[in-house]
């Protein structure tokens, strides 16, 4: 911002000072004038005029009926027109400009009356003859020149409106700004817990079943239970990795911090060994730095490389890695596959890896779970039906699995239901409609 724009600004924020001081130096050049030509008469009508333009932008209204009213009571006691007129035209171009539209409408009407008025009176003072003359000279002459002070102040007032319009816009861009980043920050912490419960209960319940029967076989078989241990030590550290991958989003700033280069889109596939669990990453190929231990015990950044998501070709993986805790599953396609945008993939996947989570804590010994994925035409309908306990499960502590795949599916426009099957078990059932760009079968060659 320049001089001239900082001097407007100050000017704006004190109207009253700085109207004040311009009236009383256009005043006392003025008294000076009057002082020499006209005497004490002169001055008190300077005074009386020149001094409500102090409140021209504050009380424009009330500054240009007490100049009006000054100017028309010289006239009537028969002042002649005094250099301290001059207070007319800038009281009308100050209504104009800072006042309503009917007081400046108002105002250039009584300042046409005015001129006529003027016009009277020197046409009386001239005498008879020269009464029509010196009326229609006044009249036109003086409605020409507030015509023009007029429209000046029309012009100022217009861009003064369009300026104050472009200010209240940006403000109200800015507020919206400030609400839309709250919002979009809210929905990616709800996204990143939701992640966050899908990592650490999946991969969790996936340990502690390899854990116990590991444990179980130690004594008989000691392969199983070495087995099992590879399994649990692949599953923690392809969690510890995704569980490092979200909690990078969340860093704000720093030379360890993870880049973020078209944003994270949700959890992928962690990496590691073919067998390595299946937990959370991003959409993106981007390289961080990942703050974390390197191989030896020391510390320092390591950097991977961002995986894809996860998505409906990757529920085989997830039933192999639920099959190695123990639980049986299989998973069955109808239909012919679409191509499904990351996102979607990734809310079908997430709704079977949750649906079998809670096979494996809740089903019971023995139970088994089928993933059935129904294309549709307009619709991928995704159920998880297993043969445990059912309605006989005992409850638990309240999580928020089923909550977060309520949410996912409200996010597409589909619908979850899930309770116990009236044969034994438990149903998880989702329908989610298809967007018009998933409409396309994959080829052979996906």
């Amino acid at each position: 911002m320049g001089w001239f724009e900082r001097l407007g600004a100050w000017s704006e924020d004190h109207r009253l000072a700085v109207d004040a001081a311009a009236a009383a130096s256009l005043g006392f050049v003025l008294l000076l004038f009057s002082a020499a030509a006209g005497g004490l008469h002169w001055i008190v009508w300077t005074v009386l005029l020149i001094t409500p333009l102090a409140w021209r932008r504050t009380r424009p209204v009330a500054s240009v009926v007490a100049v009006y009213a000054v100017a028309l009571a010289h006239l009537a006691v028969g002042a002649p027109v005094l250099p301290a007129d001059v207070a007319v035209p800038v009281a009308l171009y100050s209504v104009t400009v800072h006042g309503p539209v009917w007081a400046h409408r108002t105002a250039m009407a009584s300042a046409v009356v005015g001129s006529v008025v003027v016009g009277v009176e020197l046409g009386w003072r001239a005498g008879i003859g020269g009464l029509a003359t010196a009326t229609a000279g006044s009249a036109a002459f003086g409605t020409l020149f507030f015509l023009v002070v007029w429209a000046f102040g029309l012009l100022r007032r217009s861009r003064r409106e369009t300026i104050e319009a472009l200010v209240d816009r940006a403000r109200r861009l800015e507020v919206e700004r400030d609400q839309q980043a709250q919002i979009a920050t809210a929905a990616e912490r709800s996204r990143i817990a939701r992640e966050m419960h899908d990592i650490v209960a999946h991969s969790l319940s996936v340990i502690i079943a390899q854990a116990d029967g590991g444990r179980y076989a130690a004594a008989k078989d000691p392969a199983v239970a070495e087995r099992a241990l590879g399994v649990v030590a692949e599953t923690g550290r392809a969690a510890l990795a995704d569980m490092r991958r979200l909690l990078g989003v969340l860093r704000t700033g720093g030379p360890g911090d993870v880049g973020v280069g078209g944003g994270f889109g949700g959890a992928g596939r962690g990496g590691g060994e073919p067998g390595a669990g299946v937990g959370g990453a991003s959409s993106g190929t981007v390289q961080g730095g990942l703050p974390g231990d390197l191989p030896g015990g020391g510390t320092g950044p390591v950097l991977r490389e961002l995986g894809p998501q996860p998505g409906v070709e990757d529920l085989d993986t997830l039933a192999e890695q639920v099959r190695s805790s123990g639980t049986p599953v299989s998973v069955v396609t109808v239909g012919t596959g679409r191509r499904l945008p990351p996102g979607l993939g990734l809310t079908v996947f997430r709704i079977c890896q949750e649906s079998l989570t809670n096979v494996m804590k809740h089903a019971g010994p023995g139970a088994g779970a089928t993933v059935l994925v129904r294309w549709r035409p307009e619709a991928v309908e995704i159920e998880v039906l297993d043969d445990g306990r059912g309605a006989a499960a005992e409850p638990g502590a309240a999580g928020f699995g089923l909550v977060g795949m309520r949410e996912r599916v409200a996010v597409y426009g589909g619908s979850l239901r899930t309770g116990p099957r009236p044969g034994g078990g438990y149903a998880v059932r989702a329908s989610i409609p298809l967007p018009p760009g998933a409409g396309t079968p994959q080829s052979t060659e996906d």
